[in-house]
């Protein structure tokens, strides 16, 4: 475990070096309300094209390679694998790819390593709807390269000192202009109203006219939205170098704005197509007129993208970024800095997105699964103007959620290195504006409104300041980021990395770290039917935020998983056929936050075992006239006994309390039925994440 004394000990470590994040750790919140009506500014800080994997994948605490459900993959390449091994049949010989590190220890240049492909076609072909287990093919094998602490220092120094998602998604599995759209506009126009939808990175040359390159875009933006509202916002940048990230130059009434034409609104370019560079930032902050809302274009060496960036000058940027907004701890005191990235590029990221069902012609309905809201809006049925990528067999894809993306949530009410694990995507952070300033945006689709959280649990906005978890504020003095900066920046040609011959099953720190409340409230239970025809799997879900669960075949991984969202309040039920002379089953089924479940059997007489959560305990029943029935932990040993109830039955209770509400039970019976129970419970414990992650 990382106690507070360990946590403050290594964020001192950190602060030593980096006294910008000491100094932001330091400044409390300026508290009046205690509720999210104290936070005056939002800033968001969106950098480029790095995978959660990629970075935090070994780090203590978060859902990284000690992952105890990693989901399982088809190989041709022989046996029941799981997705830590990724089929590379392009390579010769064919040979199975793992995550691997890349140090930067030992060879410096590979801190602006080579990037990989991430458009559309291939970014469809890496995620295969679910079943993940060609990305090296997709996505080329240096995909699967991963760094450490040591190569991170920065980007590990503020995870330990703020808060860490690490079930925030990218919004759509493709490159970078798409997903800035969900950010600015919580939408890609999935049903082409204003010039989409996009799939792509549209030609946004300012300097052409607006004919001589589409798309262009013409939509409603959230900042139009607030315009219209009276909340104040700008864009921070340098126009003269921008790296084409900002989406609302692909806008025509931004265009029109900066051209000046007839009936345009001028606040529009003066507001999002002018220069603000840091220096700016830093100006406004120290005379206290920072607008409500922020949006940070990075340079192109400041936006963290392999090639003309890397981690090390990302990390200079960022951390620019935070001496602007500590500039004036009386801004900083009533401040949140959202620091996200738009897409993974192409690197690996084990966990499956959560995402509407799949289209399947040998599925009941014609999809792999169902949701009880609706999907409209989220499937590309409709041609992408201007799109090279846009593929006919790709037709009625979903769009995402795309793969984790790093995401930091800093704050003075987000200190303390806790890990937010409610799943999200870039929406979110517009779902968090909304909550603060009141502004909705009809753009964000039903579907992700229920799946995807509003953020506001990253944030403890009613505690008072925890002195204990302070670092002292130190003088701003030369740091490691900018020399780290100043020799990437050296660093004459992009290498490409290659995964060693003798490839071990990467591993991740153990240790458990606080974590933010999850609104879950999530069950699945299975019987097979009693004519031996099927087995029916139901899918609820009780107050708090929608669920999806994927569900993989362990018996028929090359069929598409099926995925079913699920309301708060209501169920959804679906059947898998037993077929062959035994009646089998294998059914994997994963949720958000830990919730797994598993059903193996056959069809005939079954055990009858009921789960339920009873106070501060997770309880058993078993029906009698069972005999042979064996609970046993598939965790937590130290607080959860085995039980061997005899065919009486009987009832059997496992506390939550000392696990922090983490559970995992596996029960058999004779002739290979078995089911596993585990997940994680709110309660009045504390909220930890997993404690035996990593070490099972």
């Amino acid at each position: 475990m990382i106690d507070r004394r360990t946590l403050l000990r290594q964020s001192l470590g950190a602060a030593a070096l980096l006294p910008i994040l000491a100094r932001a750790r330091a400044i409390g919140p300026d508290r009046r309300t205690g509720t999210i009506g104290d936070v005056a500014h939002i800033v968001v800080l969106m950098q480029e094209n790095r995978s959660f994997d990629h970075y935090f994948g070994t780090m203590p605490g978060v859902r990284g390679f000690g992952d105890r459900f990693p989901i399982p993959v088809d190989s041709a390449m022989g046996g029941l694998r799981t997705v830590w091994d990724q089929q590379d049949a392009t390579a010769n010989p064919p040979r199975l790819i793992r995550p691997f590190p890349i140090s930067t220890q030992a060879h410096y240049d590979l801190m602006r390593m080579q990037g990989t492909p991430h458009a559309w076609p291939n970014a469809q072909a890496a995620w295969d709807q679910g079943r993940m287990a060609h990305w090296p093919e997709a996505k080329t094998q240096r995909a699967m390269a991963y760094y450490t602490q040591e190569d991170l220092p920065f980007q590990w120094a503020m995870a330990d000192a703020f808060t860490l998602c690490d079930a925030y998604h990218c919004a759509m599995h493709t490159g970078t202009n798409t997903n800035r759209l969900f950010l600015w506009t919580g939408t890609n126009d999935p049903f082409g109203r204003g010039g989409g939808p996009a799939i792509q990175n549209p030609d946004d040359d300012l300097a052409k006219p607006d004919a001589a390159s589409t798309p262009r875009f013409f939509w409603t933006t959230y900042p139009e939205r607030l315009e219209a509202a009276g909340v104040s916002w700008a864009v921070y940048q340098d126009m003269a170098d921008f790296f084409t990230d900002n989406p609302l130059a692909n806008f025509l009434q931004y265009r029109a704005a900066l051209r000046g034409d007839a009936g345009s609104r001028r606040v529009l370019a003066d507001k999002a197509l002018s220069t603000r560079a840091l220096d700016t930032l830093r100006a406004d902050v120290l005379a206290d007129r920072l607008p409500q809302i922020s949006w940070i274009v990075a340079t192109a060496e400041g936006s963290e993208h392999p090639g003309p960036s890397s981690p090390a000058q990302g990390a200079a940027y960022t951390a620019r970024v935070i001496e602007a907004l500590t500039a004036n701890p009386d801004v900083w005191a009533r401040t949140v800095l959202f620091v996200n990235f738009d897409e993974n590029d192409g690197f690996f990221d084990h966990v499956p997105p959560p995402a509407p069902p799949s289209p399947d012609a040998d599925a009941p309905g014609g999809f792999a699964g169902a949701s009880t809201v609706s999907t409209l809006g989220e499937y590309h049925r409709m041609a992408a103007p201007g799109a090279d990528d846009d593929r006919i067999a790709l037709r009625g894809r979903p769009y995402g959620l795309g793969p984790r993306v790093p995401m930091y949530a800093l704050s003075p009410w987000s200190r303390g290195g806790k890990i937010h694990s409610e799943v999200a995507d870039h929406t979110s952070v517009i779902r968090f504006m909304e909550a603060r300033f009141g502004v909705m945006e009809p753009n964000i689709s039903p579907w992700r409104r229920a799946v995807c959280s509003d953020l506001t649990t990253a944030f403890d906005f009613a505690a008072a300041p925890a002195a204990e978890i302070l670092a002292p504020a130190l003088a701003d003095s030369l740091t490691r980021a900018p020399a780290r900066a100043e020799r990437a920046r050296a660093i004459a040609r992009q290498p490409d990395a290659h995964p060693p011959q003798a490839q071990p099953l990467p591993t991740q720190a153990p240790g458990r770290r606080p974590a933010c409340p999850a609104r879950y409230q999530l069950e699945t239970t299975g019987q097979a039917l009693a004519d031996g025809s099927a087995i029916r799997l139901t899918f609820a879900a009780g107050a708090g935020l929608a669920g999806v669960f994927q569900v993989y075949d362990r018996l028929h991984l090359d069929r598409v998983p099926r995925r079913f969202t699920v309301e708060p309040g209501k169920q959804l039920a679906a059947d898998w056929s037993l077929a062959g002379p035994a009646r089998a089953y294998d059914l994997w089924v994963l949720g958000p936050a830990g919730f797994h479940r598993a059903f193996v059997g056959q069809a005939g007489a079954e055990p009858d075992v009921r789960w339920q959560k009873v106070g501060d305990r997770l309880r058993l029943t078993l029906a009698p006239g069972h005999a042979g029935v064996q609970v046993t932990p598939g965790a937590y040993a130290e607080a959860h006994r085995d039980w061997a109830p005899d065919d009486r039955g009987g009832t059997m209770e496992w506390p939550l309390a000392p696990t922090h509400g983490w559970y995992d039970l596996l029960i058999t019976a004779p002739h290979g039925w078995q089911r596993r129970l585990a997940g994680r419970v709110e309660g009045p414990w504390s909220a930890m994440t997993d404690p035996a992650l990593a070490q099972v």
